[in-house]
Protein backbone atom coordinates (compact mmCIF):
# COMPACT_ATOMS: atom_id res chain seq x y z
CA UNK A 1 0.00 0.00 0.00
CA UNK A 2 1.59 3.44 -1.41
CA UNK A 3 1.78 6.50 1.32
CA UNK A 4 0.60 9.82 0.79
CA UNK A 5 4.94 10.86 0.80
CA UNK A 6 5.05 7.75 -2.01
CA UNK A 7 2.31 9.10 -3.85
CA UNK A 8 3.47 12.86 -3.51
CA UNK A 9 7.09 11.85 -4.82
CA UNK A 10 6.05 10.47 -7.56
CA UNK A 11 3.64 13.57 -8.75
CA UNK A 12 5.34 16.36 -10.39
CA UNK A 13 6.10 20.00 -9.48
CA UNK A 14 4.62 22.74 -10.88
CA UNK A 15 6.71 26.66 -9.74
CA UNK A 16 4.22 29.38 -10.81
CA UNK A 17 4.03 32.60 -10.17
CA UNK A 18 0.59 35.47 -9.96
CA UNK A 19 0.51 38.77 -10.79
CA UNK A 20 -2.23 41.65 -11.18
CA UNK A 21 -2.69 44.98 -11.27
CA UNK A 22 -4.09 46.28 -7.62
CA UNK A 23 -7.32 45.20 -6.22
CA UNK A 24 -7.76 42.44 -9.43
CA UNK A 25 -8.53 40.04 -6.75
CA UNK A 26 -5.08 38.10 -7.22
CA UNK A 27 -4.83 37.27 -3.34
CA UNK A 28 -8.29 36.26 -3.22
CA UNK A 29 -7.43 34.05 -5.53
CA UNK A 30 -4.78 32.38 -4.26
CA UNK A 31 -6.71 32.00 -1.05
CA UNK A 32 -9.65 30.32 -2.83
CA UNK A 33 -7.31 27.97 -4.47
CA UNK A 34 -5.60 26.92 -1.08
CA UNK A 35 -9.26 27.26 0.52
CA UNK A 36 -10.89 25.10 -1.85
CA UNK A 37 -8.10 22.51 -2.52
CA UNK A 38 -8.30 21.42 0.88
CA UNK A 39 -4.62 22.94 1.43
CA UNK A 40 -4.98 25.23 4.25
CA UNK A 41 -4.89 24.18 7.95
CA UNK A 42 -7.47 24.57 10.23
CA UNK A 43 -5.92 26.84 12.67
CA UNK A 44 -4.96 29.02 9.88
CA UNK A 45 -8.94 29.06 8.52
CA UNK A 46 -9.84 30.00 12.09
CA UNK A 47 -7.18 32.83 12.74
CA UNK A 48 -8.83 34.30 9.15
CA UNK A 49 -12.01 34.04 10.20
CA UNK A 50 -11.30 35.84 13.77
CA UNK A 51 -9.85 38.96 11.43
CA UNK A 52 -12.87 39.24 9.25
CA UNK A 53 -15.16 39.21 11.80
CA UNK A 54 -13.59 42.22 13.81
CA UNK A 55 -13.49 43.27 10.63
CA UNK A 56 -17.15 43.38 9.90
CA UNK A 57 -17.18 41.03 7.11
CA UNK A 58 -19.44 37.56 7.39
CA UNK A 59 -17.57 35.20 5.34
CA UNK A 60 -13.76 34.97 5.68
CA UNK A 61 -11.48 37.23 3.69
CA UNK A 62 -9.39 34.66 1.75
CA UNK A 63 -7.14 37.69 0.85
CA UNK A 64 -5.64 37.57 4.52
CA UNK A 65 -3.78 33.77 4.05
CA UNK A 66 -1.32 35.28 1.72
CA UNK A 67 -1.25 38.56 2.49
CA UNK A 68 1.09 37.92 5.36
CA UNK A 69 2.78 41.14 6.26
CA UNK A 70 0.63 43.45 8.53
CA UNK A 71 1.01 46.44 6.17
CA UNK A 72 -0.53 44.18 3.92
CA UNK A 73 -3.35 43.49 5.87
CA UNK A 74 -4.19 46.93 6.73
CA UNK A 75 -3.72 48.44 3.05
CA UNK A 76 -5.31 45.48 1.43
CA UNK A 77 -2.20 45.02 -0.44
CA UNK A 78 0.13 42.45 -1.61
CA UNK A 79 4.31 44.18 -1.11
CA UNK A 80 6.44 40.95 -0.60
CA UNK A 81 6.41 37.92 -2.40
CA UNK A 82 4.68 34.99 -0.67
CA UNK A 83 5.89 31.59 -1.44
CA UNK A 84 2.84 28.71 -0.70
CA UNK A 85 3.52 25.21 -0.77
CA UNK A 86 0.55 22.88 -1.71
CA UNK A 87 -0.24 19.18 -3.37
CA UNK A 88 -3.05 18.08 -4.65
CA UNK A 89 -3.48 14.24 -6.03
CA UNK A 90 -2.16 15.03 -9.42
CA UNK A 91 1.04 17.73 -8.49
CA UNK A 92 2.84 19.49 -5.98
CA UNK A 93 3.31 23.15 -6.35
CA UNK A 94 5.50 26.01 -5.10
CA UNK A 95 3.43 29.18 -5.63
CA UNK A 96 4.80 32.79 -5.88
CA UNK A 97 2.53 35.34 -4.67
CA UNK A 98 4.07 38.87 -6.30
CA UNK A 99 2.66 42.30 -5.51
CA UNK A 100 0.77 44.32 -8.10
CA UNK A 101 2.32 47.42 -7.50
CA UNK A 102 4.15 49.25 -10.09
CA UNK A 103 6.62 50.15 -7.86
CA UNK A 104 7.11 46.64 -6.54
CA UNK A 105 7.68 45.14 -10.66
CA UNK A 106 11.43 43.84 -9.35
CA UNK A 107 9.24 41.39 -6.99
CA UNK A 108 7.36 39.86 -9.61
CA UNK A 109 10.95 39.45 -11.67
CA UNK A 110 11.95 37.59 -8.59
CA UNK A 111 8.80 35.52 -8.33
CA UNK A 112 8.55 35.03 -11.93
CA UNK A 113 12.43 34.12 -12.56
CA UNK A 114 11.78 30.18 -12.12
CA UNK A 115 8.22 30.05 -12.74
CA UNK A 116 7.18 27.65 -15.76
CA UNK A 117 3.42 28.84 -15.62
CA UNK A 118 2.42 32.79 -14.42
CA UNK A 119 -1.21 33.47 -14.07
CA UNK A 120 -1.73 37.01 -14.61
CA UNK A 121 -5.34 38.41 -13.00
CA UNK A 122 -7.31 41.08 -15.11
CA UNK A 123 -10.23 42.72 -13.46
CA UNK A 124 -13.44 41.75 -16.06
CA UNK A 125 -14.61 45.67 -15.29
CA UNK A 126 -11.56 47.16 -16.26
CA UNK A 127 -10.02 44.63 -19.09
CA UNK A 128 -6.20 44.90 -19.88
CA UNK A 129 -4.76 47.47 -17.99
CA UNK A 130 -1.20 49.06 -18.77
CA UNK A 131 0.30 46.93 -15.64
CA UNK A 132 -1.56 44.05 -17.03
CA UNK A 133 0.75 44.94 -20.47
CA UNK A 134 3.50 45.28 -17.75
CA UNK A 135 2.87 41.75 -16.39
CA UNK A 136 2.98 40.18 -19.76
CA UNK A 137 5.80 41.85 -20.54
CA UNK A 138 7.99 40.63 -17.69
CA UNK A 139 6.50 36.90 -17.77
CA UNK A 140 7.57 37.41 -21.90
CA UNK A 141 10.96 38.84 -20.98
CA UNK A 142 11.85 36.11 -18.02
CA UNK A 143 10.53 32.97 -20.65
CA UNK A 144 8.21 31.82 -18.62
CA UNK A 145 7.08 28.88 -21.22
CA UNK A 146 2.86 29.29 -20.16
CA UNK A 147 0.75 32.13 -18.96
CA UNK A 148 -2.42 32.15 -18.24
CA UNK A 149 -5.12 35.25 -17.76
CA UNK A 150 -7.78 34.92 -15.53
CA UNK A 151 -10.59 37.32 -15.98
CA UNK A 152 -11.48 37.94 -12.21
CA UNK A 153 -14.86 39.22 -11.37
CA UNK A 154 -17.34 37.68 -13.90
CA UNK A 155 -19.76 37.92 -11.34
CA UNK A 156 -19.98 41.38 -11.30
CA UNK A 157 -20.33 41.76 -15.38
CA UNK A 158 -23.08 39.13 -15.03
CA UNK A 159 -20.92 36.63 -16.51
CA UNK A 160 -20.86 38.27 -19.87
CA UNK A 161 -19.28 35.87 -22.68
CA UNK A 162 -18.96 38.70 -24.72
CA UNK A 163 -17.09 40.73 -22.21
CA UNK A 164 -14.02 37.60 -21.36
CA UNK A 165 -14.32 36.99 -25.15
CA UNK A 166 -12.98 41.16 -26.25
CA UNK A 167 -10.18 40.71 -22.71
CA UNK A 168 -8.66 37.23 -23.71
CA UNK A 169 -8.56 38.44 -27.12
CA UNK A 170 -6.83 41.78 -26.58
CA UNK A 171 -4.73 40.02 -24.39
CA UNK A 172 -3.53 37.30 -26.16
CA UNK A 173 -2.71 39.09 -29.23
CA UNK A 174 -0.62 41.32 -27.22
CA UNK A 175 1.28 38.61 -25.51
CA UNK A 176 1.79 36.58 -28.43
CA UNK A 177 3.47 39.43 -30.15
CA UNK A 178 6.05 39.38 -27.23
CA UNK A 179 6.55 35.23 -28.03
CA UNK A 180 4.98 34.01 -25.00
CA UNK A 181 4.20 30.60 -26.65
CA UNK A 182 1.01 29.31 -25.11
CA UNK A 183 -1.58 31.51 -23.64
CA UNK A 184 -4.46 30.22 -21.48
CA UNK A 185 -7.74 32.55 -20.62
CA UNK A 186 -10.36 31.13 -18.23
CA UNK A 187 -13.49 33.19 -16.73
CA UNK A 188 -13.39 33.16 -13.03
CA UNK A 189 -14.67 34.83 -9.75
CA UNK A 190 -12.37 34.27 -6.83
CA UNK A 191 -14.65 35.64 -4.19
CA UNK A 192 -17.40 33.15 -5.61
CA UNK A 193 -15.06 30.36 -6.69
CA UNK A 194 -16.32 30.19 -9.89
CA UNK A 195 -14.19 27.81 -12.24
CA UNK A 196 -11.44 28.34 -9.57
CA UNK A 197 -11.00 24.61 -8.21
CA UNK A 198 -14.81 23.96 -8.97
CA UNK A 199 -16.53 24.33 -12.19
CA UNK A 200 -18.90 27.19 -12.32
CA UNK A 201 -22.61 26.91 -12.72
CA UNK A 202 -23.32 30.81 -13.78
CA UNK A 203 -21.00 30.35 -17.28
CA UNK A 204 -22.10 27.61 -18.98
CA UNK A 205 -20.96 28.96 -22.17
CA UNK A 206 -17.88 28.28 -20.79
CA UNK A 207 -16.07 24.55 -21.77
CA UNK A 208 -12.33 24.93 -20.91
CA UNK A 209 -10.50 23.75 -17.66
CA UNK A 210 -11.07 25.52 -14.05
CA UNK A 211 -7.64 27.35 -12.93
CA UNK A 212 -6.55 24.16 -10.81
CA UNK A 213 -7.13 21.74 -13.67
CA UNK A 214 -5.44 23.69 -15.68
CA UNK A 215 -2.62 24.05 -13.11
CA UNK A 216 -2.91 20.30 -12.67
CA UNK A 217 -2.52 19.03 -16.17
CA UNK A 218 -0.11 21.86 -18.27
CA UNK A 219 2.45 19.90 -19.55
CA UNK A 220 5.85 20.81 -17.56
CA UNK A 221 9.18 19.24 -18.32
CA UNK A 222 12.14 19.18 -15.83
CA UNK A 223 14.17 17.35 -18.14
CA UNK A 224 17.23 19.12 -18.86
CA UNK A 225 19.29 16.57 -20.00
CA UNK A 226 18.35 17.53 -23.71
CA UNK A 227 19.88 21.28 -23.46
CA UNK A 228 23.50 22.30 -23.96
CA UNK A 229 25.54 20.31 -20.96
CA UNK A 230 26.75 22.63 -18.09
CA UNK A 231 28.85 21.53 -15.22
CA UNK A 232 30.13 24.88 -12.91
CA UNK A 233 32.41 24.32 -10.52
CA UNK A 234 31.39 25.14 -6.86
CA UNK A 235 34.79 23.03 -4.96
CA UNK A 236 37.85 21.63 -5.54
CA UNK A 237 38.06 18.28 -3.49
CA UNK A 238 41.55 17.16 -2.74
CA UNK A 239 41.95 15.15 0.40
CA UNK A 240 45.65 14.11 -0.11
CA UNK A 241 44.42 11.83 2.73
CA UNK A 242 46.55 8.11 2.99
CA UNK A 243 43.13 6.46 1.81
CA UNK A 244 42.92 9.20 -1.31
CA UNK A 245 46.67 10.88 -1.68
CA UNK A 246 45.96 11.45 -5.60
CA UNK A 247 42.58 11.79 -5.44
CA UNK A 248 41.05 15.22 -7.31
CA UNK A 249 37.44 15.95 -8.13
CA UNK A 250 35.41 18.94 -8.94
CA UNK A 251 32.24 19.07 -6.97
CA UNK A 252 29.30 20.89 -7.96
CA UNK A 253 25.59 20.67 -9.34
CA UNK A 254 25.18 19.72 -13.34
CA UNK A 255 22.76 22.93 -14.51
CA UNK A 256 22.40 21.38 -17.53
CA UNK A 257 22.72 18.21 -19.93
CA UNK A 258 24.11 14.81 -19.54
CA UNK A 259 27.99 14.01 -18.77
CA UNK A 260 29.15 10.42 -19.36
CA UNK A 261 32.56 8.78 -17.97
CA UNK A 262 34.91 8.90 -21.56
CA UNK A 263 33.08 12.14 -22.52
CA UNK A 264 36.47 14.83 -23.72
CA UNK A 265 35.44 18.20 -21.92
CA UNK A 266 36.27 21.69 -22.14
CA UNK A 267 37.16 23.81 -19.01
CA UNK A 268 35.95 27.63 -19.56
CA UNK A 269 37.32 30.06 -19.89
CA UNK A 270 40.95 29.03 -20.51
CA UNK A 271 39.93 26.47 -23.35
CA UNK A 272 41.79 23.28 -22.49
CA UNK A 273 40.43 20.07 -23.20
CA UNK A 274 40.76 16.67 -20.80
CA UNK A 275 38.17 13.48 -20.45
CA UNK A 276 36.19 12.46 -17.62
CA UNK A 277 37.73 9.51 -15.91
CA UNK A 278 34.74 9.37 -13.33
CA UNK A 279 31.94 10.67 -11.84
CA UNK A 280 31.01 10.24 -8.22
CA UNK A 281 27.41 10.76 -6.45
CA UNK A 282 26.30 10.25 -3.61
CA UNK A 283 29.43 8.07 -2.30
CA UNK A 284 29.45 5.79 -5.27
CA UNK A 285 31.34 5.38 -9.18
CA UNK A 286 28.97 5.82 -11.83
CA UNK A 287 29.02 5.97 -15.13
CA UNK A 288 26.43 9.01 -16.35
CA UNK A 289 25.07 11.85 -14.41
CA UNK A 290 22.36 14.37 -15.94
CA UNK A 291 20.61 17.49 -14.09
CA UNK A 292 20.09 19.03 -11.66
CA UNK A 293 22.11 16.17 -9.63
CA UNK A 294 24.90 17.26 -7.23
CA UNK A 295 28.30 14.91 -8.02
CA UNK A 296 32.04 15.32 -8.35
CA UNK A 297 33.97 14.96 -11.99
CA UNK A 298 37.26 13.54 -12.25
CA UNK A 299 39.76 14.12 -15.34
CA UNK A 300 42.26 12.76 -16.69
CA UNK A 301 44.87 15.50 -16.62
CA UNK A 302 45.82 18.15 -14.25
CA UNK A 303 44.36 21.29 -14.83
CA UNK A 304 44.45 24.18 -12.95
CA UNK A 305 40.66 24.52 -12.53
CA UNK A 306 39.04 26.62 -9.50
CA UNK A 307 35.23 27.72 -8.04
CA UNK A 308 33.93 29.43 -10.82
CA UNK A 309 35.14 27.18 -14.05
CA UNK A 310 32.77 25.69 -16.80
CA UNK A 311 32.87 22.37 -17.58
CA UNK A 312 31.34 21.78 -21.04
CA UNK A 313 31.47 19.22 -23.72
CA UNK A 314 34.18 19.46 -25.67
CA UNK A 315 32.02 20.03 -28.95
CA UNK A 316 29.52 22.46 -27.22
CA UNK A 317 30.99 24.64 -25.63
CA UNK A 318 29.04 28.43 -24.65
CA UNK A 319 31.02 31.42 -26.11
CA UNK A 320 33.53 33.23 -23.98
CA UNK A 321 33.58 36.84 -23.75
CA UNK A 322 33.90 40.03 -21.75
CA UNK A 323 32.00 42.06 -23.26
CA UNK A 324 28.75 41.15 -21.87
CA UNK A 325 25.08 42.74 -23.12
CA UNK A 326 22.10 41.94 -21.89
CA UNK A 327 18.45 43.02 -20.24
CA UNK A 328 18.34 43.51 -16.85
CA UNK A 329 16.02 44.93 -14.51
CA UNK A 330 17.37 46.99 -11.58
CA UNK A 331 16.36 45.56 -7.95
CA UNK A 332 18.43 48.01 -5.74
CA UNK A 333 17.24 51.73 -4.44
CA UNK A 334 20.34 52.90 -5.28
CA UNK A 335 20.59 53.61 -9.02
CA UNK A 336 22.71 51.83 -12.05
CA UNK A 337 24.88 54.18 -13.43
CA UNK A 338 27.16 54.37 -16.67
CA UNK A 339 30.88 53.74 -15.86
CA UNK A 340 29.53 51.99 -12.32
CA UNK A 341 32.30 49.34 -11.07
CA UNK A 342 30.36 46.27 -10.20
CA UNK A 343 30.30 42.40 -9.28
CA UNK A 344 29.25 40.10 -11.88
CA UNK A 345 28.08 36.79 -10.55
CA UNK A 346 27.52 34.26 -13.10
CA UNK A 347 26.96 30.83 -11.63
CA UNK A 348 29.20 29.99 -9.18
CA UNK A 349 32.02 32.90 -10.40
CA UNK A 350 31.98 35.89 -9.01
CA UNK A 351 34.29 38.95 -11.36
CA UNK A 352 34.77 42.41 -11.27
CA UNK A 353 33.11 44.72 -14.11
CA UNK A 354 32.29 47.81 -15.29
CA UNK A 355 28.91 49.01 -16.46
CA UNK A 356 30.12 50.59 -20.20
CA UNK A 357 27.00 51.56 -21.26
CA UNK A 358 23.35 51.78 -20.98
CA UNK A 359 22.15 51.72 -24.60
CA UNK A 360 18.23 51.97 -23.42
CA UNK A 361 15.39 51.55 -20.85
CA UNK A 362 11.83 50.10 -21.81
CA UNK A 363 8.91 51.42 -21.25
CA UNK A 364 6.95 47.94 -20.57
CA UNK A 365 3.61 49.89 -20.94
CA UNK A 366 4.25 50.33 -24.81
CA UNK A 367 7.34 48.56 -25.07
CA UNK A 368 8.83 51.94 -26.32
CA UNK A 369 13.28 52.54 -26.09
CA UNK A 370 14.28 55.62 -24.46
CA UNK A 371 17.70 55.44 -25.69
CA UNK A 372 20.69 56.37 -23.60
CA UNK A 373 18.83 56.79 -20.14
CA UNK A 374 22.27 57.33 -18.15
CA UNK A 375 20.98 55.59 -15.58
CA UNK A 376 18.37 53.12 -14.70
CA UNK A 377 16.71 53.46 -11.27
CA UNK A 378 14.59 50.62 -8.63
CA UNK A 379 12.25 48.53 -11.62
CA UNK A 380 13.67 49.81 -14.49
CA UNK A 381 14.25 46.98 -17.66
CA UNK A 382 16.86 47.72 -19.84
CA UNK A 383 19.51 47.07 -21.69
CA UNK A 384 22.91 47.14 -20.24
CA UNK A 385 26.83 46.39 -21.41
CA UNK A 386 29.23 45.52 -18.96
CA UNK A 387 32.90 44.95 -19.58
CA UNK A 388 34.00 42.24 -17.33
CA UNK A 389 38.24 41.88 -15.92
CA UNK A 390 37.86 38.49 -16.23
CA UNK A 391 36.70 36.53 -19.62
CA UNK A 392 33.24 34.69 -18.67
CA UNK A 393 31.28 31.51 -20.03
CA UNK A 394 28.18 32.95 -20.74
CA UNK A 395 24.86 31.29 -22.47
CA UNK A 396 22.19 33.28 -23.90
CA UNK A 397 19.21 33.21 -21.58
CA UNK A 398 17.08 32.33 -24.58
CA UNK A 399 19.14 28.79 -24.16
CA UNK A 400 19.64 28.57 -20.77
CA UNK A 401 17.65 30.36 -17.68
CA UNK A 402 20.34 28.89 -15.67
CA UNK A 403 23.34 29.63 -17.46
CA UNK A 404 22.14 32.97 -19.32
CA UNK A 405 21.23 34.49 -16.01
CA UNK A 406 23.69 36.73 -13.43
CA UNK A 407 23.50 39.04 -10.85
CA UNK A 408 25.08 43.02 -10.54
CA UNK A 409 26.29 43.48 -7.28
CA UNK A 410 27.70 46.24 -5.26
CA UNK A 411 31.16 45.87 -4.75
CA UNK A 412 31.12 47.99 -1.49
CA UNK A 413 28.32 46.26 0.83
CA UNK A 414 27.04 43.09 -1.37
CA UNK A 415 23.78 44.82 -2.16
CA UNK A 416 21.98 43.06 -5.38
CA UNK A 417 22.00 45.78 -7.50
CA UNK A 418 20.38 44.04 -10.92
CA UNK A 419 19.01 40.68 -12.39
CA UNK A 420 20.38 40.01 -15.69
CA UNK A 421 19.40 38.45 -19.08
CA UNK A 422 21.90 37.73 -21.56
CA UNK A 423 21.13 38.14 -24.91
CA UNK A 424 17.91 39.60 -26.69
CA UNK A 425 15.10 40.63 -24.79
CA UNK A 426 12.28 39.37 -25.92
CA UNK A 427 11.51 35.88 -27.94
CA UNK A 428 9.83 38.17 -30.78
CA UNK A 429 9.57 41.66 -31.64
CA UNK A 430 11.61 44.65 -32.00
CA UNK A 431 15.64 44.95 -31.05
CA UNK A 432 15.97 47.47 -28.44
CA UNK A 433 18.19 50.89 -29.21
CA UNK A 434 22.09 50.35 -29.45
CA UNK A 435 23.94 53.60 -28.47
CA UNK A 436 27.50 54.24 -30.17
CA UNK A 437 30.30 52.13 -28.66
CA UNK A 438 32.71 53.69 -26.41
CA UNK A 439 36.30 52.78 -26.52
CA UNK A 440 37.52 53.74 -23.17
CA UNK A 441 38.09 51.09 -20.74
CA UNK A 442 39.32 50.76 -17.27
CA UNK A 443 40.05 47.09 -17.61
Amino acid sequence: MTTTAEQLSATTLLRFATAGSVDDGKSTLVGRLLHDSKSVLTDQLEAVEQVSLSRGQEAPDLALLTDGLRAEREQGITIDVAYRYFATARRRFILADTPGHVQYTRNMVTGASTAELAVVLVDARNGVVEQTRRHAAVAALLRVPHVVLAVNKMDLVDYAETVFAAIAEEFTAYAASLGVPEITAIPISALAGDNVVEPSAHMDWYGGPTVLEHLETVPVSHDLTGCHARFPVQYVIRPQTAEHPDYRGYAGQIAAGVFRVGEAVSVLPSGRTTTITGIDALGESVDIAWAPQSVTLRLADDIDISRGDLIAPAADVPPVTRDVEATVCHVADQPLSVGQRVLLKHTTRTVKAIVKDIPSRLTLDDLSQHPAPGQLVANDIGRVVVRTAEPLALDTYADSRRTGSFLLIDPADGTTLSAGMAGTAFAAGAEPVVADDDAEWDF
